[in-house]
Protein backbone atom coordinates (compact mmCIF):
# COMPACT_ATOMS: atom_id res chain seq x y z
CA UNK A 1 0.00 0.00 0.00
CA UNK A 2 1.48 3.25 -0.94
CA UNK A 3 1.24 6.48 1.59
CA UNK A 4 2.52 9.86 2.15
CA UNK A 5 4.60 11.23 4.13
CA UNK A 6 4.52 15.10 4.55
CA UNK A 7 7.64 17.01 4.89
CA UNK A 8 8.85 19.45 7.62
CA UNK A 9 7.50 23.02 6.48
CA UNK A 10 10.89 24.21 7.99
CA UNK A 11 11.77 26.57 5.16
CA UNK A 12 15.19 25.54 3.23
CA UNK A 13 16.35 29.38 3.40
CA UNK A 14 17.11 28.35 7.33
CA UNK A 15 20.52 27.43 8.12
CA UNK A 16 20.86 24.18 9.93
CA UNK A 17 23.38 24.20 12.95
CA UNK A 18 26.97 24.62 12.08
CA UNK A 19 26.33 25.95 8.45
CA UNK A 20 28.01 28.75 6.65
CA UNK A 21 26.59 31.70 5.62
CA UNK A 22 26.09 31.80 1.72
CA UNK A 23 28.89 32.80 -0.59
CA UNK A 24 29.00 33.32 -4.08
CA UNK A 25 28.33 30.65 -6.87
CA UNK A 26 32.29 31.70 -8.03
CA UNK A 27 34.14 31.59 -4.86
CA UNK A 28 31.81 28.06 -3.52
CA UNK A 29 33.08 26.73 -7.29
CA UNK A 30 36.69 27.89 -6.24
CA UNK A 31 36.74 26.51 -3.07
CA UNK A 32 35.25 23.02 -4.42
CA UNK A 33 37.58 22.84 -6.81
CA UNK A 34 40.91 23.59 -4.82
CA UNK A 35 42.53 20.02 -4.93
CA UNK A 36 42.06 19.91 -9.41
CA UNK A 37 43.67 23.83 -9.32
CA UNK A 38 46.13 22.91 -6.94
CA UNK A 39 47.26 19.41 -9.23
CA UNK A 40 46.90 21.40 -12.13
CA UNK A 41 49.14 24.29 -10.89
CA UNK A 42 51.60 22.12 -9.45
CA UNK A 43 52.15 21.22 -12.96
CA UNK A 44 51.34 24.59 -14.51
CA UNK A 45 53.13 26.83 -12.58
CA UNK A 46 56.55 26.87 -14.84
CA UNK A 47 54.98 26.78 -18.19
CA UNK A 48 52.34 29.39 -17.25
CA UNK A 49 54.78 31.89 -15.50
CA UNK A 50 56.66 31.35 -18.92
CA UNK A 51 57.57 35.02 -20.54
CA UNK A 52 59.36 33.84 -23.38
CA UNK A 53 57.05 32.06 -26.74
CA UNK A 54 55.91 29.10 -25.94
CA UNK A 55 57.47 25.96 -27.49
CA UNK A 56 56.53 22.65 -27.94
CA UNK A 57 58.14 21.00 -24.84
CA UNK A 58 55.89 23.85 -22.66
CA UNK A 59 53.07 22.22 -24.82
CA UNK A 60 53.91 18.41 -23.89
CA UNK A 61 54.22 19.51 -20.31
CA UNK A 62 50.31 20.96 -20.54
CA UNK A 63 49.37 17.67 -22.24
CA UNK A 64 50.63 15.92 -19.15
CA UNK A 65 49.01 18.13 -16.68
CA UNK A 66 45.41 18.05 -18.62
CA UNK A 67 45.80 14.06 -18.41
CA UNK A 68 46.80 14.27 -14.78
CA UNK A 69 43.10 16.44 -13.84
CA UNK A 70 41.45 13.30 -15.87
CA UNK A 71 40.73 15.52 -19.08
CA UNK A 72 41.07 11.88 -20.27
CA UNK A 73 43.30 11.62 -23.92
CA UNK A 74 40.58 11.96 -26.58
CA UNK A 75 39.46 15.40 -24.77
CA UNK A 76 42.71 16.21 -23.88
CA UNK A 77 44.07 15.58 -27.61
CA UNK A 78 41.20 18.05 -28.66
CA UNK A 79 42.57 20.50 -26.77
CA UNK A 80 46.01 20.25 -27.28
CA UNK A 81 45.60 20.27 -31.50
CA UNK A 82 43.96 23.83 -31.32
CA UNK A 83 46.18 24.95 -28.71
CA UNK A 84 49.13 23.96 -31.45
CA UNK A 85 47.13 24.83 -34.65
CA UNK A 86 47.20 28.42 -33.02
CA UNK A 87 50.85 28.22 -32.11
CA UNK A 88 51.32 27.16 -35.79
CA UNK A 89 49.50 30.14 -37.27
CA UNK A 90 50.00 32.84 -34.42
CA UNK A 91 52.39 31.84 -32.15
CA UNK A 92 51.62 32.12 -28.31
CA UNK A 93 53.90 34.57 -26.80
CA UNK A 94 53.70 34.23 -23.64
CA UNK A 95 52.86 31.60 -20.67
CA UNK A 96 49.85 34.43 -19.64
CA UNK A 97 48.49 33.99 -23.50
CA UNK A 98 48.63 30.02 -23.40
CA UNK A 99 46.30 30.36 -20.22
CA UNK A 100 43.71 32.53 -22.05
CA UNK A 101 43.63 30.07 -25.15
CA UNK A 102 43.28 27.26 -22.83
CA UNK A 103 40.31 28.82 -20.91
CA UNK A 104 38.76 29.39 -24.01
CA UNK A 105 39.24 26.31 -25.34
CA UNK A 106 37.82 24.49 -22.06
CA UNK A 107 35.16 27.03 -21.98
CA UNK A 108 34.04 26.14 -25.83
CA UNK A 109 33.71 22.34 -24.80
CA UNK A 110 32.13 23.35 -21.92
CA UNK A 111 29.31 25.13 -23.47
CA UNK A 112 28.80 23.03 -26.62
CA UNK A 113 26.06 20.75 -25.42
CA UNK A 114 22.71 22.29 -26.01
CA UNK A 115 19.99 19.39 -25.70
CA UNK A 116 16.59 20.93 -26.59
CA UNK A 117 14.52 21.95 -23.57
CA UNK A 118 11.00 19.48 -23.50
CA UNK A 119 8.45 21.62 -23.01
CA UNK A 120 5.82 21.02 -20.69
CA UNK A 121 2.28 21.53 -22.10
CA UNK A 122 0.81 20.96 -18.18
CA UNK A 123 2.19 20.52 -14.85
CA UNK A 124 4.02 18.56 -13.47
CA UNK A 125 7.20 19.04 -14.91
CA UNK A 126 8.48 15.52 -14.21
CA UNK A 127 12.46 14.79 -13.46
CA UNK A 128 13.98 11.40 -13.10
CA UNK A 129 17.59 11.18 -11.48
CA UNK A 130 19.45 7.76 -12.62
CA UNK A 131 22.72 6.19 -12.12
CA UNK A 132 24.49 3.33 -10.04
CA UNK A 133 24.34 2.92 -6.23
CA UNK A 134 26.84 4.82 -4.00
CA UNK A 135 26.82 8.33 -6.24
CA UNK A 136 24.81 10.16 -4.05
CA UNK A 137 21.32 10.01 -5.90
CA UNK A 138 19.02 9.79 -3.10
CA UNK A 139 21.07 13.00 -1.58
CA UNK A 140 20.68 14.28 -4.56
CA UNK A 141 17.11 13.98 -5.00
CA UNK A 142 16.54 15.88 -1.50
CA UNK A 143 19.01 18.72 -2.71
CA UNK A 144 17.90 19.38 -5.47
CA UNK A 145 13.86 19.57 -4.53
CA UNK A 146 15.14 22.25 -2.06
CA UNK A 147 17.22 23.94 -4.28
CA UNK A 148 14.04 24.34 -6.85
CA UNK A 149 11.64 25.02 -3.70
CA UNK A 150 13.95 28.16 -3.24
CA UNK A 151 12.94 28.83 -7.15
CA UNK A 152 10.04 29.53 -5.73
CA UNK A 153 8.81 25.77 -7.37
CA UNK A 154 6.07 23.99 -5.49
CA UNK A 155 7.65 20.19 -5.44
CA UNK A 156 6.99 16.31 -4.97
CA UNK A 157 9.26 13.85 -3.89
CA UNK A 158 8.87 10.34 -4.93
CA UNK A 159 10.66 7.43 -3.50
CA UNK A 160 10.73 4.96 -6.42
CA UNK A 161 14.15 3.24 -4.61
CA UNK A 162 12.37 0.39 -3.60
CA UNK A 163 15.14 -1.97 -4.02
CA UNK A 164 17.94 -0.38 -1.72
CA UNK A 165 17.86 -1.06 1.70
CA UNK A 166 16.81 2.27 3.47
CA UNK A 167 16.73 4.03 0.54
CA UNK A 168 13.43 5.26 1.25
CA UNK A 169 13.97 6.46 4.90
CA UNK A 170 16.60 8.24 3.40
CA UNK A 171 14.86 9.98 1.35
CA UNK A 172 11.96 10.89 3.88
CA UNK A 173 14.84 12.50 5.96
CA UNK A 174 15.77 14.80 3.13
CA UNK A 175 12.32 15.49 1.91
CA UNK A 176 12.05 16.98 5.81
CA UNK A 177 14.99 19.02 5.55
CA UNK A 178 13.87 20.38 2.44
CA UNK A 179 10.31 21.33 3.28
CA UNK A 180 8.31 19.08 0.86
CA UNK A 181 6.03 15.98 0.77
CA UNK A 182 7.30 12.30 -0.19
CA UNK A 183 5.06 10.11 -1.54
CA UNK A 184 6.53 6.54 -0.61
CA UNK A 185 5.88 2.63 -0.48
CA UNK A 186 7.52 -0.29 1.26
CA UNK A 187 10.71 -1.43 0.66
CA UNK A 188 10.42 -4.17 -2.19
CA UNK A 189 6.99 -2.31 -3.77
CA UNK A 190 6.19 -1.80 -7.56
CA UNK A 191 8.30 1.36 -8.49
CA UNK A 192 6.31 1.98 -11.60
CA UNK A 193 3.08 1.91 -8.81
CA UNK A 194 4.19 4.28 -6.20
CA UNK A 195 5.72 6.73 -9.49
CA UNK A 196 1.31 6.83 -10.34
CA UNK A 197 0.45 7.63 -7.55
CA UNK A 198 3.15 10.28 -7.59
CA UNK A 199 2.16 12.33 -10.26
CA UNK A 200 -1.93 11.56 -9.95
CA UNK A 201 -1.14 13.51 -6.45
CA UNK A 202 1.01 15.98 -8.07
CA UNK A 203 -1.14 16.65 -10.98
CA UNK A 204 -4.21 17.21 -8.57
CA UNK A 205 -2.89 19.51 -6.32
CA UNK A 206 -1.02 21.46 -9.54
CA UNK A 207 2.25 21.32 -8.66
CA UNK A 208 5.08 22.45 -10.47
CA UNK A 209 7.74 19.51 -10.86
CA UNK A 210 7.68 15.78 -9.37
CA UNK A 211 11.40 14.77 -8.74
CA UNK A 212 11.81 10.80 -8.87
CA UNK A 213 14.86 8.61 -6.88
CA UNK A 214 15.19 5.96 -8.78
CA UNK A 215 16.92 2.75 -7.96
CA UNK A 216 20.46 2.53 -8.59
CA UNK A 217 21.02 0.01 -11.88
CA UNK A 218 23.61 -0.64 -14.04
CA UNK A 219 23.67 -0.53 -17.72
CA UNK A 220 24.06 -4.32 -17.68
CA UNK A 221 21.44 -5.03 -15.25
CA UNK A 222 18.96 -6.06 -17.98
CA UNK A 223 15.71 -6.19 -15.25
CA UNK A 224 16.42 -2.66 -13.85
CA UNK A 225 16.82 -1.44 -16.66
CA UNK A 226 13.64 -2.85 -18.75
CA UNK A 227 11.24 -1.53 -14.93
CA UNK A 228 13.27 2.11 -16.00
CA UNK A 229 11.50 1.61 -18.96
CA UNK A 230 8.22 0.82 -17.28
CA UNK A 231 9.00 3.60 -15.41
CA UNK A 232 9.10 5.95 -18.27
CA UNK A 233 6.37 4.29 -20.29
CA UNK A 234 3.96 5.13 -16.43
CA UNK A 235 5.35 8.48 -16.88
CA UNK A 236 4.40 9.59 -20.44
CA UNK A 237 0.80 8.02 -20.34
CA UNK A 238 0.50 9.79 -17.30
CA UNK A 239 2.04 13.45 -18.34
CA UNK A 240 2.56 14.27 -21.97
CA UNK A 241 6.34 14.50 -22.97
CA UNK A 242 7.47 12.84 -19.49
CA UNK A 243 9.75 12.28 -18.33
CA UNK A 244 10.99 15.91 -19.16
CA UNK A 245 14.60 15.36 -17.29
CA UNK A 246 16.83 12.68 -16.71
CA UNK A 247 19.45 13.82 -14.88
CA UNK A 248 22.42 10.82 -14.78
CA UNK A 249 24.16 11.38 -11.28
CA UNK A 250 27.70 10.30 -11.13
CA UNK A 251 30.34 10.54 -8.88
CA UNK A 252 33.61 13.01 -9.50
CA UNK A 253 36.39 10.55 -7.86
CA UNK A 254 35.67 8.03 -10.01
CA UNK A 255 37.25 9.94 -12.63
CA UNK A 256 37.80 8.42 -16.37
CA UNK A 257 36.20 4.87 -14.95
CA UNK A 258 33.03 6.54 -13.94
CA UNK A 259 33.06 8.34 -17.54
CA UNK A 260 33.16 5.02 -19.32
CA UNK A 261 30.08 3.52 -17.30
CA UNK A 262 27.75 6.57 -17.89
CA UNK A 263 28.45 6.76 -21.52
CA UNK A 264 26.67 3.53 -21.87
CA UNK A 265 24.49 4.39 -19.53
CA UNK A 266 23.20 7.55 -21.13
CA UNK A 267 23.00 5.56 -24.49
CA UNK A 268 19.78 3.52 -22.89
CA UNK A 269 18.47 5.68 -20.50
CA UNK A 270 17.53 8.92 -22.07
CA UNK A 271 19.79 10.67 -19.77
CA UNK A 272 19.47 14.39 -21.18
CA UNK A 273 22.04 16.50 -18.10
CA UNK A 274 24.61 15.18 -15.18
CA UNK A 275 24.98 15.16 -12.18
CA UNK A 276 28.31 15.57 -11.04
CA UNK A 277 29.20 14.89 -7.15
CA UNK A 278 31.61 14.86 -4.48
CA UNK A 279 33.43 17.13 -6.64
CA UNK A 280 35.01 18.75 -3.36
CA UNK A 281 36.69 15.69 -2.99
CA UNK A 282 39.32 15.09 -5.78
CA UNK A 283 41.55 16.24 -7.96
CA UNK A 284 40.15 14.73 -10.95
CA UNK A 285 37.91 17.93 -11.65
CA UNK A 286 38.65 17.87 -15.05
CA UNK A 287 36.40 15.08 -15.71
CA UNK A 288 33.68 17.97 -16.00
CA UNK A 289 35.21 18.80 -19.34
CA UNK A 290 35.62 15.34 -20.56
CA UNK A 291 31.42 14.27 -19.77
CA UNK A 292 30.51 17.78 -21.95
CA UNK A 293 32.82 16.61 -25.19
CA UNK A 294 32.84 13.46 -25.45
CA UNK A 295 29.24 12.38 -23.71
CA UNK A 296 27.12 15.43 -25.55
CA UNK A 297 25.65 16.19 -22.14
CA UNK A 298 25.56 19.42 -20.12
CA UNK A 299 27.14 19.14 -16.62
CA UNK A 300 23.68 20.55 -14.58
CA UNK A 301 24.34 20.87 -11.22
CA UNK A 302 27.66 19.99 -8.73
CA UNK A 303 27.65 18.36 -5.53
CA UNK A 304 30.06 20.36 -3.46
CA UNK A 305 29.21 19.08 0.13
CA UNK A 306 27.11 16.68 2.46
CA UNK A 307 24.90 20.02 3.42
CA UNK A 308 21.52 20.66 2.53
CA UNK A 309 22.54 23.56 -0.02
CA UNK A 310 25.91 22.20 -1.14
CA UNK A 311 24.33 21.40 -5.01
CA UNK A 312 25.15 24.13 -7.45
CA UNK A 313 23.84 25.09 -10.71
CA UNK A 314 26.44 24.42 -13.11
CA UNK A 315 28.25 27.59 -14.45
CA UNK A 316 30.99 26.94 -17.28
CA UNK A 317 32.42 30.49 -17.14
CA UNK A 318 32.85 30.14 -12.93
CA UNK A 319 34.47 26.71 -13.57
CA UNK A 320 37.41 27.80 -15.86
CA UNK A 321 37.87 30.86 -14.08
CA UNK A 322 37.72 28.76 -10.80
CA UNK A 323 40.75 26.78 -12.25
CA UNK A 324 42.45 28.84 -14.68
CA UNK A 325 41.30 32.85 -14.27
CA UNK A 326 40.81 35.31 -16.44
CA UNK A 327 37.70 33.99 -17.64
CA UNK A 328 36.32 36.84 -18.52
CA UNK A 329 39.31 37.80 -21.89
CA UNK A 330 38.64 34.19 -22.62
CA UNK A 331 35.10 34.07 -23.36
Amino acid sequence: MISRLFGSKKSPEAEEPGEAPAVGLLARMKQAVTRTRESLASKLDDVLAMTRPVDEDALEKLEAALLTSDLGLPTTTAILKEVREQARRDGIASGSQLRQILARQILALLTAPTPAEVAVSQPPRVLFLVGVNGTGKTTTSGKLAAHYRQEGRSVLLCAADTFRAAAIEQLEVWAARSGVELIRTRQGGDPSAVLFDSISAAKARNLDLLIVDTAGRLHTKSGLMDELGKMRRTAARLVPGAPHEVLLVMDATTGQNGLQQARLFAEVAGVTGIVLTKLDGTAKGGIVVAIARELNLPVRFVGVGERLEDLLPFDAASFVDSLLGDVSQAA
